[in-house]
């Protein structure tokens, strides 16, 4: 397929669907058919961009035919197209789940239209190859994200939103802060252009540090990096199931697929300041996430707050950047997007059937509903990286990488977290599904057949965690690729910009 047509397609299909669905507004099962086939048609797009990218190399197309560094770029590597199939699974999982779960009233104002231009930015976010369109596509993903958390404009979800919003809305004004810097420095903002004139200028190190600090700030309160997260578990749980495991298991890890990639083309993580810095905060953010949500009593909250603490694995693999960390790292994305996403629509299941998230009102789920209890229990395992599942593997990645670097202390950190990890999801499984159900509490179950619908996403999602794990060898072998494109910066530039040579 041609790469004008292939990378702009996850642009303009999930925005055409958006605005169909706008069209059929009143029709809610024309809205779902819509937004079925951009969905299955998205999957593919994305599977064909990464079988092309490995077999072709790098698919760049240039916008309105103006030449790089002129025009617009959209630029797909093995790393950005790894990111927009597993979205593009995910997503398929959540849609799934919203077609049952949700509730009318958020369909007709306009769920599916966002949720569609939630997944048109995120492509964005992958394929462009410009840093002003960094920014303007992240902006795309903080209205989107704001409007689906607070749909339904519940007092906790208007909340939950301001404060997402808020925080966010600071983030964005430290990314285009940073962007005027880099501009001004630089004269440019098409990013292969950029590590260009970084290599061969050699900009005073301390000015080109001020930016790196703006990006580092705004896309670690995106991500929620320590001790800029408290917004994600305020904010998280109060939507929706549907929402959150979309919002949750894919939205922050963007934050580290950009940090990733700026700081392997503008900026340098083996600086002075980078590389200390991010092993700390890696460290840091994994310790208080685990923390966190072994304080808490709700099964969402546990969650919220574990994804804090995975994001610190990802942050690792930048932090030690050698080859195999950052394979590790991406390879860990991908686990996560899929694991946690599974873990949030889980929590969703047992909330329709028992009405409630607080594991003090849960329990005798394992007796009732075996099944359930054991989709949960893969995905807790897999969470926690035990082997064979897919955490294990990229774990073990990242502290192999971080073993060859010798950053001992933050490798036993991370296996300290791993342990803490477990005991949370042990802690789930205790209070959610093996002790009997509190005898002051009703034990009817809101028993339905579109609740048991909810389990195929579930089970859909569950398939590829399974793969992950049990044939991780391919996959790990495709990350260590994007990880040495990562780390040959010359091949971006050379691919978008064909007459220059760094």
């Amino acid at each position: 397929m041609p790469a004008n047509i292939l990378l702009i397609i996850p642009l303009l299909l999930p925005l055409l669907g958006a605005i169909t669905c706008v069209f059929m507004w009143r029709d809610i099962k024309w809205q779902t058919v819509v937004v079925s086939c951009v969905q299955l048609i998205f999957v593919g797009i994305s599977g064909i961009m990464l079988q092309q990218v490995l077999m072709q190399g790098m698919q760049v197309t240039q916008i309105g035919g103006w030449p790089a560094p002129y025009g617009i770029t959209l630029v797909a590597d093995v790393l950005s197209a790894l990111m927009l199939l597993t979205t593009s699974i995910a997503g398929l999982a959540v849609f799934m789940f919203s077609h049952v779960a949700l509730d009318k009233s958020r369909k007709k104002f306009g769920f599916f239209p966002l949720f569609l231009l939630l997944q048109m930015g995120v492509s964005g976010v992958c394929l462009t190859g410009d840093i002003f369109n960094l920014y303007v596509w992240f902006e795309v993903l903080l209205i989107c994200s704001f409007a689906l958390i607070a749909l339904g404009s519940k007092k906790s979800q208007l909340e939950g939103a301001l404060k997402y919003v808020t925080i966010n809305f600071i983030a964005s004004g430290l990314l285009l802060t940073g962007v005027g810097v880099v501009y001004a420095l630089y004269g440019a903002l098409n990013l292969a252009e950029l590590a260009l004139l970084v290599r061969s200028e050699h900009v005073n190190a301390e000015l080109l540090a001020l930016p790196g600090i703006f990006f580092l700030t705004g896309f670690g309160i995106k991500a929620a990096i320590f001790p800029l997260f408290f917004w994600l578990p305020a904010s998280y749980h109060t939507p929706p199931i549907a929402v959150s495991a979309f919002v949750a298991g894919i939205v922050s890890k963007i934050g580290i697929y950009t940090l990733l990639r700026l700081y392997s083309l503008i900026f340098s993580v083996e600086g002075d300041y980078a590389q200390p810095l991010l092993l700390l905060l890696s460290g840091l953010t994994m310790v208080v996430g685990v923390v966190g949500a072994a304080a808490q009593v709700d099964f969402r909250k546990i969650l919220s707050f574990h994804i804090i603490s995975q994001i610190g694995y990802m942050l690792m693999g930048i932090a030690i950047y050698t080859p195999l960390a950052v394979a590790g790292s991406i390879f860990f994305v991908i686990h996560n997007m899929l694991v946690k996403t599974n873990l949030f629509l889980v929590s969703g299941v047992v909330a329709r059937r028992h009405r409630s998230f607080s594991l003090t009102r849960l329990g005798g789920v394992y007796l009732k509903h075996p099944t359930l209890s054991f989709l949960f229990l893969i995905s807790a395992l897999s969470l926690a990286g035990l082997p064979p599942l897919s955490g294990f593997w990229g774990k073990l990645m990242l502290a192999k990488g971080g073993f060859q670097a010798g950053n001992y202390i933050l490798v036993a950190t991370s296996l300290c977290v791993s342990l803490v990890t477990l005991l949370s999801m042990t802690k789930i499984w205790n209070e959610v599904f093996w002790k009997p159900r509190p005898k002051r509490l009703k034990q009817s179950t809101h028993e339905t057949m579109g609740t048991y619908t909810l389990y195929f996403p579930v089970f859909f999602l569950l398939v590829f965690i399974l793969i992950l794990g049990v044939f991780a060898d391919p996959v790990i072998q495709v990350c260590k690729i994007a990880a040495q494109e990562v780390f040959h910066s010359e091949i971006y530039i050379n691919a978008v910009l064909k007459d220059k040579r760094p």
